[in-house]
């Protein structure tokens, strides 16, 4: 048989972080590659409890087909979560439920972009955003960030340039908290700015925030949502890290006729998600188990990003650099310019630990020397080791291109 497949897969390419799954079954390989939060973090004798709870007095159910937009009673639950957490005002036919934030991004990109229509992004930003929007056909530009979140002006001169070529932006996608890759915030300012240019020229903001209640230190930052007073902003939210992220529960709030394009786009792709993870996500909600295992993770999580700051810098080379993030999940490291971290992985490989280059975070690879690593999965013997060796790893980069 000769396949025919679509035109799509010219766009789509493979995740780096997907490709080095297969080198995690080496047990002596660590990695910094993934955005895996750590086992150590799941309400595990909560979730006994609520799943013998659920299956008592929900079973049949949680175990039947759902509605498309999800959980009533979790949608409201949400209301009351994101209100005192993040000060949204939502209701609930406002809030849809999703199979991970991804299938989010997934959806958004697809009700909204034609091919080869522009889509904002921050440079660096999401792999799976890139995934989902490439998917979808998007032309996406990305806009420098620095430690204070995306470029504002820089945002609006792409804007403008755009439209005298008769061209306007469908979204601008920003992770303004704790930012992945880099563990940036935007500052209050530019996300009020961001808003402004937002309503000024009429374009949506998808504004994703995984890493929110994962603060470790500084103060918390309104969300951009919070703001909205116009339905200018669509909001993302995920269970992945502060229940767990095999339970695959994403949300997002939006206005109405948003949500009802999400809505009708997944009947098509999975007409619900899954019903039993929604009734646990409603009882982890409503037992307030949620603030009772949060601290918990930040407590395990902020000595992790200390360990490995501290062992950056005892072990790295001078020259490089790193973001000192007040929460999330991630550091981003800049070397000299000379290095290719993309050409330098294998090298690492062979040394048995494992990051992402930098230039998988660009939407076309626009910049080599950087890398992303996680700080939140490794046990902490294994983050002073693994930066040891990438130390060695990069000392050796240097003598090649030097």
């Amino acid at each position: 048989m000769n396949y025919k497949f679509s035109e799509i897969f010219r766009y789509i390419k493979p995740s780096e972080i997907r490709s080095l799954l297969k080198y995690t079954s080496d047990p002596e390989l660590i990695s910094f590659g993934g955005g895996m939060p750590n086992p150590e973090s799941f309400p595990v004798e909560e979730m006994k409890e609520i799943l013998a709870d659920i299956m008592d007095n929900y079973g049949k159910k949680a175990l039947q087909y759902g509605t498309t937009e999800g959980l009533d009673v979790l949608r409201d639950e949400l209301a009351k979560y994101v209100l005192k957490t993040e000060g949204i005002n939502a209701k609930r036919e406002e809030i849809i439920l999703t199979t991970g934030s991804q299938q989010a991004l997934y959806a958004i990109a697809k009700i909204f972009v034609n091919p080869n229509d522009p889509v904002i992004t921050e440079g660096p930003t999401y792999v799976g955003a890139i995934s989902a929007f490439n998917a979808n056909t998007a032309n996406m530009m990305a806009i420098d960030i620095d430690e204070n979140g995306m470029n504002v002006d820089e945002l609006e001169a792409k804007i403008k340039e755009l439209s005298q070529n008769g061209l306007k932006p469908k979204f601008i996608y920003v992770i303004p908290t704790f930012q992945n890759p880099a563990g940036t915030t935007m500052s209050l300012d530019r996300r009020k700015r961001l808003l402004e240019i937002s309503e000024r020229y009429e374009i949506p903001i998808v504004e994703d925030n995984p890493y929110g209640q994962l603060r470790y230190d500084g103060e918390p930052v309104q969300s951009i949502k919070s703001m909205d007073k116009n339905g200018n902003v669509i909001y993302l939210g995920t269970f992945s890290k502060v229940m767990a992220p095999g339970l695959r529960l994403g949300y997002v709030i939006a206005p109405r006729e948003v949500i009802d394009k999400i809505n009708l786009l997944k009947q098509g792709l999975d007409l619900a998600s899954d019903s039993l993870s929604e009734y646990i996500a409603y009882e982890y909600l409503k037992r307030g188990a949620i603030y009772r295992q949060i601290p918990k993770t930040v407590d395990l999580y902020r000595k992790k990003r200390d360990l490995m700051i501290k062992s950056l810098e005892e072990y790295f080379p001078e020259a490089a650099t790193w973001t000192k993030p007040h929460g999330g999940m991630f550091l981003w490291v800049s070397l000299d310019e000379r290095i290719d971290t993309t050409k330098m992985l294998d090298r690492a490989l062979k040394a048995k630990v494992a990051y992402v280059s930098g230039s998988a975070f660009y939407p076309h690879g626009e910049k080599h020397n950087s890398m992303r690593l996680n700080f939140t999965y490794s046990d902490d013997d294994k983050i002073v080791e693994g930066i040891k060796r990438l130390a060695y790893v990069i000392n050796e980069e240097m003598e090649v291109v030097e």
